[in-house]
């Protein structure tokens, strides 16, 4: 992990994108993938891959409403419930629940991230039946025995306890602060020692009922499996959900710019990290910011910064610009890492590069070498 002393926010003025209309050649590397549309008969809908090549089949899926929709009070809830969904659910306890797949050979998985809770599933095909009844238990009939939300819940402070001697941790925190403020994204996924304290399996069962509905889910296949199979598997495991979930409102927001904050640590490393404003990822003109941040940054060893900050004066291992779309909010990130005597020569030169972007743009040559560069890769 990336060591530093100090991580200024620096975005004095909000990053003008010269926008161009691309008309990318459909010229793929690779034969298309055969991708099916595939509807149970309850409506739910998936993207199936049919890919014989090896007898697995893998579904992931996501329900809309992460971490935004944990209660204030109650930040981390979301987190703790999806790491509870393979400690026992119907009339299997964690123990019964956990030999189940060990013997179906199947890896379940969930997380939580801002906007959704993400799940998945990874078994061979000749098992797939028997795993996919402990999918359905999972995200129909979780138990949140008190025993296991102990341990869960003690394991995550645990954690949190650690990170507040981290270096990144203190300073990720006091980034989301910064930018957003007291919207949801501010909050950390993991919520406090505090929060977490006060959740009650009554919490979670209430938070389960809100978020787990059919019209609140999308779905993705790929394996040993055809669409007939499929959508008998759609309605097996997610058939018996409510239809609509009950998700709080969140309102869309923007980074708080033009502001710097320092976090200072005695470590031979500073690390760098600033935030401009962006557009949405459902804007149309959205693939041509996504080229002009591929040049900026995103290109790693071909981008603006790379050359500049590594190639010609060697102040960094490493610099990328990325887009952050959520949401609720989107933003373009510039993050890098330097020797505490170089990190204010380093962060000008960033500065520089985003102003020479803003005012004048990218040249036709710049623009078709990473044309070819996102479209090869």
């Amino acid at each position: 992990m990336t060591m530093f002393n100090r991580l200024p926010i620096g975005a004095t003025k909000p990053l003008l994108v010269v926008l161009v209309l691309l008309g990318l050649a459909a010229t793929p590397a690779r034969a298309a993938m055969a991708i099916q549309e595939v509807k149970g008969s309850s409506g739910i809908k998936a993207w199936l891959v049919e890919d014989y090549s090896v007898p697995i089949v893998t579904i992931r899926f996501a329900f809309r409403g992460g971490s935004t929709q944990d209660p204030s009070g109650n930040e981390g809830l979301v987190n703790l419930m999806t790491q509870l969904f393979d400690e026992g659910a119907g009339d299997l306890d964690s123990e019964a629940f956990q030999e189940r797949l060990d013997d179906a050979g199947a890896d379940m998985r969930f997380d939580a991230e801002r906007d959704a809770l993400y799940g998945s599933m990874r078994v061979v095909a000749d098992q797939k039946d028997v795993a996919f009844d402990l999918l359905r238990l999972a995200v129909e009939q979780p138990r949140f025995d008190q025993a296991p939300v102990d341990r869960i819940r003690a394991q995550i402070v645990s954690g949190i306890m650690a990170e507040a001697k981290d270096p990144e941790a203190v300073a990720q925190v006091a980034w989301r602060k910064a930018l957003y403020g007291d919207h949801p994204y501010s909050r950390r996924n993991e919520g406090t020692e505090q929060t977490l304290a006060a959740v009650a399996t009554s919490d979670l069962k209430a938070l389960h009922k809100r978020l787990f509905a059919r019209s609140n889910l999308a779905i993705a296949v790929a394996g040993a499996i055809d669409a007939s199979a499929l959508k008998r598997d759609l309605d097996r495991i997610f058939g018996g959900l409510p239809a609509e979930p009950s998700l709080m409102p969140i309102a869309d927001t923007a980074p708080k710019l033009a502001q710097e904050i320092r976090v200072p640590y005695d470590l031979p490393q500073s690390r760098l990290r600033l935030a401009y404003s962006a557009i949405s990822d459902k804007e149309p003109q959205f693939f041509a910011a996504y080229l002009m941040n591929h040049i900026l940054g995103g290109g790693a060893f071909t981008s603006r910064l790379w050359n500049e900050v590594r190639e010609k004066r060697g102040l960094a291992y490493g610099i990328r610009s990325s887009l952050v779309n959520n949401d609720h909010a989107s933003a373009l990130v510039i993050d890098t890492g330097t020797r505490p005597d170089r990190a204010a020569e380093t962060l000008s030169l960033i500065r520089a590069e985003a102003r020479r972007m803003a005012a004048g743009g990218v040249n036709q040559e710049e623009l078709e070498a990473a044309k070819k560069n996102v479209i090869g890769g």
